[in-house]
């Protein structure tokens, strides 16, 4: 007996859509590190409310004695706002190849085939909308570091030109790679013991890096090594070549400030297999809803304009 929807739809959620999912993480190296170190699964909300710190206490200072202490409340906190983002991919299968594909076991390969596709196109269309900038991508689509580790985006509702202390460390006159300004970049963005904990660049700002070491400079961290990703070390962080990195720039981000946040009952969710009424065909979906935002945006950095 062929398989009937029902077990087709349950057999593709327990036995292909894990892989597809594992696979969309692991596919590109900063949504893995996102997964892995700075993922936040949330149960709802009209939009997600990251509170920011912007500012010290006023009322406060060295005294002697019966000193008066002043009780002035001044306004030490904020909060960034980002939006739920949907994404979706289809899972179609034609009646047609159905009947080509006779037999359950060839129905699954079929399945996994289109399963693979799906996950192929879902990992690139996430990995290219990281790097996001508003101004040129889907306004549907999630904020991205070129908004974030910028000087003059409104990112969560707060406007970097208004207000400096939201803005990222980006350099955009350097055109030539060096070692001085990869090291005055990542100076910048370090605050007392808080300094980025990796870096991201296009594949040929990896190779320039990599022709400006020495061969005994030449570390790799074994992180990245194990998720399959070659890297170098660069102050004891790693740097990584990332195919979905827009040309000439390289990130230096502090993962502990930047968030991918998910939503839990969206989380790649599969939705089974179908028949539209005026099609000869199966159609099941992979759902998930999710956002990128970071909470200091001062402690990432970026240089954007290297060409050599």
């Amino acid at each position: 007996m062929a398989l009937t929807y029902d077990q087709l739809s349950a057999i593709t959620e327990k036995k292909f859509v894990p892989k597809l999912v594992d696979n969309i993480f692991d596919s590109n190296p900063l949504l893995r590190r996102l997964r892995e170190k700075s993922l936040m699964k949330l149960d709802g909300g009209e939009r997600i409310i990251q509170p920011l710190n912007y500012a010290v206490v006023s009322s406060q200072g060295w005294f002697a004695g019966a000193d008066t202490l002043s009780t002035d409340d001044n306004d030490v906190i904020t909060a960034a706002e980002y939006l739920w983002k949907q994404i979706y991919a289809n899972i179609t299968i034609q009646r047609i190849d159905e009947l080509k594909n006779s037999g359950d076991s060839q129905i699954l390969s079929l399945v996994k085939s289109k399963v693979m596709i799906a996950e192929k196109t879902m990992a690139d269309t996430i990995g290219t909308a990281l790097y996001n900038q508003g101004a040129d991508s889907d306004a549907k689509a999630i904020v991205g570091l070129r908004d974030i580790v910028a000087t003059n985006q409104t990112v969560g509702g707060i406007s970097q030109s208004d207000y400096s202390w939201w803005q990222g460390q980006v350099d955009s006159s350097t055109a030539t790679l060096s070692i001085s300004a990869m090291q005055s970049l990542h100076t910048k963005a370090i605050v007392d013991s808080d300094s980025p904990s990796v870096a991201m660049a296009t594949r040929a700002n990896y190779d320039r890096y990599y022709n400006l070491l020495q061969p005994q400079q030449r570390f790799q961290d074994s992180d990245s090594a194990r998720g399959g990703f070659m890297s170098l070390l660069f102050n004891g962080m790693p740097v990584i070549a990332d195919s979905h990195c827009p040309a000439n720039h390289i990130f230096f981000l502090n993962e502990k400030y930047l968030h991918l946040y998910v939503h839990k009952d969206e989380d790649f969710r599969f939705e089974p297999f179908a028949k539209p009424i005026n099609q000869h065909v199966k159609v099941a979906k992979i759902f998930s809803a999710l956002a990128l935002g970071s909470s200091n945006n001062r402690l990432h950095g970026a240089l954007t304009a290297i060409t050599a």
